[in-house]
């Protein structure tokens, strides 16, 4: 296949301006000898993407890199996938690396597969020096994401993911999304008419996956039952960005808050006022910092919180594994149990 051809086709059809504007902003001010590596299943989304990312951006060609995982769920269709994506790959000129799994067993859950998936990207872009990982999340998956979180009572930070411009600094990377200010249906509709082609999975209809369910069943009764005329992804992906601006917000605000003394002790004075909504924060930052390699469950967390919020001086709280919370005066501090 002319995938140079294709790609210029489909440019047309999806022009620069229609990616996430966020995700625009941070490639002009990318340097120019970074790279930019791309998740490549063989599937639409990432087929797009790399195309897209391609004939948008041509003084980047020679710094792109594609990876490819093969999960090994479909015997010779996973094979199939990898043997794909490498010849999209040569037609573009741009370097695949292929990562496969050592079992065949099927994954007890979404979130393994991601996972293995993700460690492989790990390990490949730090072999590659490359921090930016650009994926092919659209609209279709921010409405996916939203309803399997909101199921297990996420809040603002988890209720706006996927995120266009993700910044990873434990894994001193960031992810990218430019195709969530587009529809799946789109993506596929305008590849077709450019003359491209994709790998299906198959497993993507499997009700095994909680995903998959959502979007099967629960999205289109969703869409369905949404006042005639209104687009209720376009209005699901306007909540996600407004939740977003209310996260980082709140994340500002409680990383001016948050102090520690010498020996990692929390300062309770200037917290007694913050909205819960700031002080949860607080608290999480405090837990990140302590030695406890704390057990505590929502329950737990939340009893720890009304007791700082409350003042209550004296109190003690479990942080499991040896350490317990202790609540002075001014301090809030993590104890080990057996000092």
């Amino acid at each position: 296949m002319n995938w140079p051809a294709i790609a210029e086709r489909l440019a047309v059809a999806v022009p620069r301006e229609r990616l996430h504007v966020a995700v625009l902003r941070w490639a002009e001010d990318s340097p120019p000898t970074a790279r930019w590596a791309v998740a490549l299943s063989g599937g639409a989304d990432s087929v797009a993407l790399l195309l897209l990312l391609w004939a948008h951006f041509p003084g980047r060609r020679t710094q792109m890199l594609a990876l490819h995982f093969n999960h090994r769920l479909r015997g010779r269709a996973s094979a199939g996938d990898a043997r794909f994506c490498a010849a999209l790959c040569v037609g573009l000129g741009v370097p695949c690396v292929g990562g496969t799994r050592a079992g065949k067993q099927p994954y007890a859950s979404e979130a393994e597969a991601r996972a293995g998936r993700m460690a492989f990207f790990t390990t490949t872009l730090k072999r590659r020096r490359a921090t930016s990982l650009f994926t092919g999340h659209h609209r279709d998956d921010v409405a996916e994401t939203f309803f399997m979180r909101l199921a297990r009572g996420a809040g603002a930070a988890g209720l706006s993911a996927p995120r266009p411009v993700h910044d990873q600094p434990s894994l001193g990377r960031v992810h990218l999304r430019p195709l969530l200010s587009l529809d799946k249906a789109e993506l596929a509709s305008a590849l077709r008419a450019a003359g491209g082609r994709w790998r299906e999975d198959v497993s993507n209809e499997s009700p095994a996956f909680l995903r998959n369910r959502v979007r099967a069943e629960l999205i289109p009764a969703w869409r369905a039952a949404a006042d005639p005329g209104r687009d209720a992804l376009a209005g699901l992906v306007l909540s996600r960005d407004l939740l977003e601006e209310d996260d980082v917000a709140l994340e500002e605000w409680a990383g001016r808050a948050f102090r520690l003394d010498a020996r990692g002790g929390l300062a309770l004075r200037a917290l007694r006022t913050l909205p819960r909504a700031v002080l949860r924060r607080v608290m999480h930052r405090w837990l990140a910092a302590t030695p406890a390699r704390t057990d505590l469950n929502r329950l737990g967390f939340n009893a720890l919180l009304d007791l700082v919020a409350k003042g209550r001086t004296g109190a003690k709280h479990s942080l499991g594994r040896g350490h317990f919370a202790l609540i002075t005066r001014t301090r809030l501090r993590c104890v080990s149990a057996a000092a």
